[in-house]
């Protein structure tokens, strides 16, 4: 690779780290009774509330409609994504080192893989959160689940909920554009130096 595409290899590679700042994820719930919203932050570590009440005024919502609450300590997620965000970080770095394409190519793949896998196991959670009811619940609706949207807005009886990325999330999204953004410049890459060649020849 060339200096430049290893400089923004380097940039790609950083750019995870902002995970660790800002939230990775947000929910956010609107109703009449809830003019402001109420909502919760996912976190590299832990989820917390928008507001500092907000965590207790949706676990006791959801204890009404038979729901789990939301305790960040029984996450296994939440304990093991700060050790692969800072695995997947130094290897992005250690291929800017490397320099060869196969090692941009490897870690492309390695993050295209754990970002698709963050989110198919953040469909699950939010899938298993919404469907497994107590059927002792003081509010039952037959047939309704409340499962939150992945992404996007969803009508959940008066609520609308929102889930959107936040500031980490971006920065990890950016970071795997511009990771496969410098690969297809490297794929190419000879082709257009052939080409150049061929014109000049």
């Amino acid at each position: 690779m060339r200096r430049a595409s290893r400089m923004w290899l380097v940039v790609a590679a950083v750019l995870p780290i902002l995970a660790f700042v800002g939230p990775l994820w947000r929910v956010q719930l609107e109703a009449p009774q809830y003019p402001e919203g109420i909502g919760m932050s996912i976190r590299i570590n832990t989820v917390t509330g928008e507001k500092p009440n907000d965590l207790n005024s949706i676990n006791g919502l959801n204890h009404y409609i038979g729901m789990k609450p939301i305790v960040p300590d029984t996450i296994p997620e939440l304990r093991w994504m700060p050790v692969i965000v800072t695995g997947l970080v130094a290897l992005g770095l250690l291929a800017a080192a490397v320099g060869r394409r196969w090692a941009l190519y490897t870690w492309t793949i390695v993050f295209a893989l754990i970002a698709a896998g963050g989110l198919a196991d953040f469909w699950y959670w939010g899938y298993d959160y919404g469907h497994s009811l107590d059927p002792t619940a003081a509010i039952k609706v037959p047939g309704m689940t409340y499962q939150p949207p992945l992404i996007g807005s969803k009508q959940l009886l008066n609520f609308v909920a929102q889930s959107w990325p936040g500031l980490g999330g971006w920065a990890i999204a950016l970071g795997l554009g511009l990771a496969v953004l410098l690969c297809v410049h490297e794929v190419r890459r000879p082709r257009d130096e052939a080409s150049a060649l061929r014109r000049v020849a």
